[in-house]
Formats: structure tokens, C-alpha cells, sequence
């Protein structure tokens, strides 16, 4: 409540009643203001349905407004217990026994329990949605009572617990069928209040939340359509966050002005590569996989495109990620000449393929990354690359579908195990949906034998040989791993740039700037 205070009632003998009103109104917008934080973005949400949703924003936000049973520590991997209070592994790993948290309520006002929680998985393993498949280990999910839930897995996986702390193992309100409505009704600390798709999205703080509540009232995502509006956005003052995408010269030279932005930078696990589809056309010619990959210069990449705010990769596996191993040689343009040659390829009658990139999806730099691939490429003097590019929609369909024989991909995190780097891309059942088609029976083999294994030097050993096959075959060229920023107004507060990639908008404050 605005109270005057005893200069201001000295004040009042003289002045107006209105200045006494004016400056209530003034702290009253300015205890608006602090309510309300404002992140801008480029990227664009596909779905906030837990089942469907596989791409980077979508899944950030059901974060923010669903729970599943478990989930990440702020700032770190470890595994902690959001709506199972706790846990046990019985069956040598085969069986995980779940005790719920009581009292939980859906933001509808409907019950969590057990057989919500049984229902909310299975439906995401029989939807067949994009992120399915983290659950293919799950044989049988069932509710014991009320508050105990137990899941059967068909063989000990064990970072089993990670993919249960990613968004497909949500909890969803009762009221949810096979069609899923754009109310987004989970458990967590923020409530959807509004989503105008590709112009703004309003969160609102769950009053009725079980655990600490989100320390703004309400957290809003604006969407604009280029990095450059972006940047214009934060410096005007209209979003008082910029998270993904700005243009990497547009980062640096922020960093380096004084002012009211703060830059805010970390390691991650993001991942970008090159995928073949094996089974298209030249592309199933390992020789040609080879001589493509032996062309690429990825520190060109990293310093002329990205002016070293990304770093070259040589795996599939992030470099800091226990098992990574630098299996992929640097460019050899002589020994990729002379494979295409012994192809019988020439100055005169060169390799045409097409390479696919799209737009916006991934940033402001794609075209520009699409084309020094295309130049790299085309020094061997034996390899004519067209560019294609199409919308992410398009894209994710042509790639399902295997309309494209080369193109660019990248990879976030669903958990943090080498699995997740492994396993979707190279599983003979998990490659198609990362539009690959790859498939070896000893590759199948490794990759199962890796997840039953018990032990970390077990699985580090098997990684490794894994990792050795990968660059042999070249479903996949790494191209390099990123990193995280974040450019805030001064007075933002609580966020943490995670491994996990997991941006919690439910730690963001915003207080008066003094």
C-alpha cells in the first residue's frame, strides 16, 4: 500500500493533492514493472504437448509449467525428486518403485496421483510423438495405490532416472486425450495464461503451487522474427532478457559496451553436425561419406562465422561429457581429392549433391554456415554443392521422411549421458527420426550393451569403440559445440545458464535498478 510519509504530509500543506497521487501512481508502476519480466527470443514453439514436443523452446517452457517425477538440481546434473518423493531400484535395475508426493494439484484444480501419473506416460508412449522413443525402455508402467507408481524397464538402463527428468515423462492433467488443446495444464510453479503463437506468450505464477513459489508473478515470452529485432528490442528496453538468437558480433560487441546490458556466458552441450542419409543416393557410398567429411574445415567455421564463440567438435559425444573421445580427423582437402578421384569423379565431371540447411530455425549464421560448407566443399574442385533450404515445419518432415541426402542438424540434450549422443543416432530402430537410416547390427549390439552395463569405466570402454565405429561409417559429421548467452538488463536476477540447457523462468526476479 502507498503511504505518504512525513516530508510528503509537510509537502502536502503546499502542493496540490496530485502530487501525492502522482507519486503513488509512479510506485505502483514501478512495483509493475518488477512483477512482470519480459524475455525476447527468436526461436518459435511447436507444441507444448510433453508427448510431442522435441524442440528446444517448446520443451523449455513445459519445464516451466509441467513436472514430471524427478528433474535436475539448479546449476548441476544430479537428480532430485520433484513430483516422487522418493525412489528405489529393485530387480538388479529392472524395476523402479515410485513414492508420490501427496496434495499436488494440476493447475485445473484436478488430483495428481499414481494412476494420473500412469496415464500421463503411457499416453506419451502410445502417441508416437517426436520424443517417444526415450521411453521405448519402459516394458510396464503401473499404479500400485494411490501414491506408489511402478515402472518395469525391458533391461537395466542406467541413466533411466535422466530421461525421466526430461519434459515426455510429464505429469498432464486428467482431462487430456489423444488431442492435445493449446491450455497447457501441468503441475509446476507457472500457469499458461496466454499464447498469441509466434507473438507472445504470458505465464502466470501458480498461487496453489506444492513447492516454492516462482518469484515473478508473471513471466512473458515475446517472438520476433530476426536477430537484429532482437538486439533492438534489449537495447530499447521493451524485454528485459535476449535469449536465442543473437548474431555472435552482435554478443561481442555487447559485452564490451558499458551500460545497462550485462552479457551472462557458459559452457554447453549444445551440439551442431552434418547428417547423411545412408540409404539415398551418393550418399550410401561410404567412400563418398569419407571424402565429404575429410573436406570440412571446422575451425574455419568457428572463427570466421561464430568469431570463436563456438569451438570445433570432433565427435558426436560434447567435449567435457565423460567417454568423449576426438575420433574425426582434422581436414585432409588432399586425401578427400584423391578418394573422389579413385570414384572415377574429375574437374570435368565433379559430385553434384545438394546440400539442405534451414533458415531461421537455428539462427541468424545458418545461410552463412550453409555456404562455407558449400565453399569448403567445392575447393577439392570435385564436388558441385547446391544449397536448398526450407522452413523448420518442412524441414522436419522432408528429414522423417528421407527427402533429404545431406543436411544440417543439431542436438540438444535430453539428458546428460553419452547415450543421448549415441543412442537416437545411431540405433538402428532411433537413426530414421534423425533422418539417417542408419543401421549396423554390431553398432545395435555396443549401444545395448552400454546402457545394461553397471559400471562408468564399463560403459566408458564401450563408448569409446562405439565412438571409433562412428567415424569409420560417417552417418554424422560433428561440426562443432556451442555456447550459452544470455544478455540481461541490470536488475534481472536468478538465472542460471544450466548444463541441462533448462532455462527456469521461475528463479528470474527483476528489481528497481538504483
Amino acid at each position: 500500500m502507498c503511504r505518504p510519509n512525513l516530508a510528503t504530509v509537510l509537502i502536502f500543506l503546499l502542493l496540490p493533492m496530485v502530487s501525492i497521487s502522482s507519486g503513488c501512481i509512479e510506485e505502483t508502476k514501478e512495483k509493475e514493472r518488477t512483477e512482470v519480466v519480459i524475455l525476447g527470443t527468436t526461436d518459435k514453439i511447436v507444441s507444448l504437448d510433453p508427448a510431442k514436443a522435441y524442440d528446444y523452446l517448446s520443451v523449455n517452457v513445459i519445464n516451466n509449467v509441467f513436472e514430471g517425477l524427478v528433474g535436475y538440481e539448479v546449476g548441476s546434473s544430479n537428480i532430485v525428486p520433484l513430483l516422487a518423493e522418493s525412489w528405489e531400484v529393485k530387480d538388479n535395475g529392472m524395476t523402479y518403485l515410485f513414492k508420490l508426493r501427496k496434495g499436488v494439484k494440476f493447475h485445473d484444480g484436478s488430483e495428481f496421483n499414481a494412476e494420473v501419473m500412469e496415464k500421463s506416460i503411457k499416453r506419451a508412449m502410445e502417441l508416437k510423438g517426436d520424443p517417444s522413443f526415450l521411453l521405448d525402455v519402459i516394458d510396464e508402467v503401473k499404479a500400485v495405490d494411490e501414491y506408489t507408481l511402478e515402472i518395469k524397464l525391458k533391461y537395466p538402463f542406467s541413466p533411466f532416472l535422466s530421461v525421466l527428468a526430461f519434459s515426455v515423462a510429464s505429469a498432464v492433467s486428467p482431462s487430456y486425450g489423444e488431442e492435445f488443446t493449446d491450455e497447457a495444464i501441468g503441475t509446476g510453479p507457472y500457469k499458461l495464461e496466454k499464447w498469441t503463437r509466434d507473438v507472445e506468450l504470458v505465464l502466470v505464477r501458480n498461487e496453489e503451487y506444492w513447492g516454492e513459489k516462482a518469484r515473478t508473478k508473471r513471466f512473458v515470452i515475446r517472438f520476433y522474427q530476426d536477430s537484429s529485432q532482437l538486439r533492438l528490442a534489449i537495447e530499447r528496453g521493451e524485454i528485459d532478457i535476449a535469449y536465442r538468437e543473437l548474431k555472435p558480433l552482435d554478443i561481442i560487441d555487447l559485452k564490451e559496451k558499458k551500460g545497462d546490458l550485462i552479457v551472462l556466458e557458459g559452457d554447453s552441450p549444445v551440439i551442431r553436425y552434418l547428417v547423411f542419409n545412408v540409404k539415398k543416393e551418393p550418399f550410401n557410398n561410404l567412400s563418398i561419406r569419407k571424402a565429404i567429411s575429410l573436406a570440412i574445415n571446422r575451425k574455419e567455421i568457428a572463427e570466421k562465422i561464430f568469431f570463436g564463440t563456438v569451438k570445433p567438435l570432433y565427435s558426436m559425444v560434447p567435449e567435457g561429457m565423460w567417454s568423449h573421445s576426438e575420433v574425426f580427423p582434422e581436414r585432409d582437402l588432399k586425401r578427400s581429392s584423391e578418394i573422389l578421384r579413385s570414384l572415377g569423379y574429375s574437374e570435368e565431371k565433379p559430385l553434384e549433391i545438394t546440400l539442405w540447411y534451414t533458415p531461421t530455425h537455428y539462427g541468424p549464421t545458418e545461410a552463412d554456415v550453409a555456404q562455407m560448407i558449400k565453399q569448403q566443399l567445392e575447393e577439392t574442385g570435385l564436388i558441385k554443392v547446391n544449397l536448398e533450404s526450407v522452413e523448420w515445419a518442412t524441414y522436419t518432415d522432408y528429414m522423417r521422411k528421407g527427402t533429404m541426402g545431406f543436411f544440417l542438424l543439431g542436438w540438444y540434450p535430453d539428458y546428460l549421458d553419452p547415450d543421448d549422443y549415441l543412442w537416437p543416432f545411431l540405433q538402428s530402430d532411433a537413426s530414421p527420426s534423425l533422418g539417417s537410416f542408419y543401421s549396423n547390427e554390431r553398432m545395435d549390439e555396443l549401444l545395448l550393451e552400454a546402457r545394461k552395463a553397471e559400471s562408468r569405466e564399463e560403459r566408458e570402454k564401450i563408448y569409446k569403440e562405439v565412438q571409433e565405429l562412428l567415424a569409420q561409417e560417417v552417418p554424422y559429421i560433428p561440426l562443432w559445440q556451442g555456447r550459452q548467452y544470455v544478455v540481461l538488463r541490470r536488475g534481472v536476477r536468478g538465472v542460471v545458464l544450466e548444463p541441462t540447457q533448462i532455462f527456469r523462468y521461475y528463479i528470474v526476479e527483476k528489481g528497481a535498478v538504483g
